[in-house]
């Protein structure tokens, strides 16, 4: 039998299945949008984050976004671009954009599930996890350039500063 059709036939465990005990567990608020689809509200330093998870079977794969709680008025968005690129410039797993139809920025990712058995627990908790990391670690510059007027070159700067000994 082809392969792709083994994955067609073969029925996997639902990744959401293991995301809604994560964020049960963790007591943050959720909406189940059918056997596809996930809401999630994160609580952050900044402000609150939107998850959205979406599952295909067909293709194996989750796709995951984090959504910021700002917007990106459009006289900001060609420094916002260009803060964007900066950003990703220094990402290793995902990448941020900007949500078009609301200016939102946002950090997205997807997981490629083929071949595997299915997705630990630790490998949800650790997308989840370094999703709103990254996004903590970026609101600030966001901020500096939508309301401080600063150029992205300068408000990255102290997001991708590394501290030497301690405080």
């Amino acid at each position: 039998m082809p392969h792709a059709l083994r994955l067609i036939d073969e029925p996997r465990a639902n990744p959401l299945d293991v995301l809604e005990s994560i964020v049960s567990s963790k007591e943050w608020a959720f909406d189940r949008r059918g056997d596809d689809e996930m809401a999630v509200e994160a609580p952050g330093t900044w402000c609150d984050y939107s998850l959205f998870f979406a599952w295909s079977p067909e293709l194996n794969a989750l796709q995951f976004s984090c959504m910021m709680d700002m917007r990106v008025p459009a006289a900001k968005r060609p420094a916002i671009y260009e803060l964007l690129a900066l950003i990703n410039d220094n990402m290793w797993v995902g990448h941020f954009g900007l949500w078009p139809d609301g200016g939102v920025p946002m950090y997205r990712h997807a997981m490629l599930l083929r071949g595997s058995d299915g997705v630990s627990v630790e490998s949800l908790e650790d997308m989840v996890e370094l999703a709103v990391s990254e996004c903590e670690r970026f609101y600030p510059s966001f901020q500096f350039v939508i309301w401080g007027g600063k150029p992205a070159k300068e408000a990255i700067a102290a997001a991708v500063m590394e501290c030497q000994g301690e405080a």
